[in-house]
């Protein structure tokens, strides 16, 4: 399998396991260092569909939301002044967390996700779609940790760039390949824990920009992001586990918490990246 993004057949393969598929290994390209997986063929027809990325298919929405509800409320906090009077797409919208705290802010929110149980769960309270085909153009389509699923992503940011109005934007959240603890740290305990088989890609700032302009959209701005705290951090670092973040929690003060994000963002080494996105011109 070559680079999906230059072709390039050469790479280094990422320390680490895939926590679940030990069998498979992440690559990282040595020519634009994109990473991924060696192979999608594990991702079948209908596999997001049935529930097929979680490991339990019976896991409740209720439970889904409340484990996504400080990253829902976070993105609605920082993206509230592009929100108001627009129409939003939330693409991938999982458990729909950011549409209910998004309806009462824009002129129109709709939703699109493939795992039935959730249209299933909201019925008609709210416009939650299947299939691109099913909707317009809007103002803002949001995609929260959902590329680094997409077996073809550019071939649907393609897609998603002709569903904009003019002047719309397309939000991509994505995890960093370049997280402070897989590069930075080096640490094994963490690279044994974060891959696993439903990311087919991890993106850093310049891979992302290269796959956004593959699929003819421009950067407006990529943005370094910190979802997990010092506290995470320096758990990971001294005992090999997640958790710090409540264990610890007495490290994360505002202040701490910011300096530590912001020198993180400073050298590329957060988490997470968020990419502003427009329909080349």
């Amino acid at each position: 399998m070559t680079c999906y993004l230059c072709n390039y057949p050469h790479f280094e393969k990422c320390k680490g396991r895939v926590r679940d598929a030990p069998n498979l290994e992440f690559r990282r390209c040595s020519a634009c260092e994109l990473v991924y997986l060696e192979t999608v063929e594990h991702i079948k027809a209908g596999h997001y569909e049935e529930s097929g990325m979680h490991d339990d298919a019976l896991f409740p929405i209720e439970a889904w939301l409340r484990q996504t509800a400080e990253d829902d409320q976070r993105r609605i906090d920082n993206l509230r002044p592009m929100l108001v009077n627009r129409s939003i797409l939330d693409f991938g919208c999982g458990a729909g967390g950011f549409i209910q705290r998004a309806t009462n802010i824009a002129a129109s929110v709709t939703g699109l996700e493939l795992e039935k149980r959730v249209r299933e769960y909201w019925g008609k309270q709210y416009e939650i779609y299947e299939s691109l085909n099913q909707v317009g153009k809007f103002d803002i389509i949001t995609a929260f940790h959902v590329v680094e699923h997409l077996a073809d992503p550019r071939a649907i940011l393609s897609q998603l760039a002709e569903h904009l109005n003019k002047n719309g934007q397309l939000i991509i959240e994505v995890p960093s390949a370049d997280d402070a603890l897989l590069t930075l740290y080096d640490n094994q305990d963490f690279q044994n824990f974060t891959y696993w088989s439903q990311h087919l890609f991890l993106f850093n700032a310049d891979t992302m920009r290269q796959l956004a302009k593959q699929a003819g959209l421009e950067v407006v701005s990529i943005q370094q992001h910190q979802r997990y705290s010092l506290a995470n951090h320096l758990h990971w670092l001294s005992h090999g586990k997640p958790g710090g973040h409540q264990k610890w929690a007495f490290l994360d003060n505002p202040e701490l918490s910011r300096a530590y994000a912001s020198a993180l963002g400073s050298i590329g080494k957060s988490d997470t990246i968020i990419a502003y996105l427009q329909k080349a011109k």
